[in-house]
C-alpha cells in the first residue's frame, strides 16, 4: 500500500512541474469564483504582459464547474483592449455535456475541468500589457455552481 501511495505522490508532483514548464506559455491564471456563484457584474480581469509581439498565440478559457451545474453549455463575453484601442467582445458558446447529461471535461470528484479556444492564431499588435475579462453571459445571475475560471495565453507552436 505504501508503494502505491509513494507512486501516486511522485506521478501528481511529476505532473504539476511539466505542466509549469511549458516554454510556449506566457501566462495562466485561474481565479476563483466566490461561494461558486458568477454574477455577470464581476467579470474576471487580467492584464496580460507581452514582451514579444512577433509570435502568434492562442488564447485559452480555463473553467470548472461542479456536478450541480444545472446547464449544458455556457455563455461568455470575451473582452480585450491594450494601447490605446477600442476594446473588443466576443460571445461565446461552449458545450459542457452531452445531450444525456454527461460532461464532456475531465472530472475529478465533483469538478469538471474545461479549457476551451477563445483565440487561436492571434497576433497582438505591439509589445505591452493587454487588460482581458471574461464575463458570464447566462440568463442566470448570478450562475451557481461555477468553481473557478482562467486564462492561458501560449505562443502558436
Amino acid at each position: 500500500m505504501k508503494k502505491l501511495e509513494y507512486f501516486l505522490t511522485l506521478s501528481a508532483i511529476a505532473a504539476l512541474f511539466s505542466s509549469c514548464a511549458n516554454p510556449n506559455t506566457v501566462f495562466d491564471e485561474n481565479k476563483a469564483i466566490p461561494n461558486h456563484n458568477w454574477a455577470y457584474t464581476d467579470p474576471l480581469r487580467y492584464d496580460v504582459k507581452i514582451d514579444d509581439a512577433m509570435p502568434l498565440y492562442s488564447i485559452y478559457l480555463n473553467l470548472r464547474v461542479t456536478g450541480d451545474y444545472k446547464y449544458s453549455n455556457i455563455f461568455i463575453i470575451f473582452r480585450r483592449a491594450g494601447h490605446g484601442k477600442k476594446v473588443q467582445a466576443t460571445r461565446y458558446e461552449f458545450k459542457l455535456a452531452k445531450p444525456d447529461g454527461e460532461w464532456l471535461g475531465a472530472g475529478s470528484g465533483n469538478l469538471y475541468s474545461y479549457r476551451f479556444v477563445l483565440l487561436k492564431g492571434y497576433k497582438f499588435p505591439e509589445n505591452g500589457v493587454y487588460h482581458i475579462e471574461i464575463e458570464q453571459n447566462m440568463r442566470d445571475n448570478p450562475l451557481r455552481e461555477v468553481s473557478d475560471a482562467g486564462l492561458c495565453v501560449e505562443k502558436s507552436k
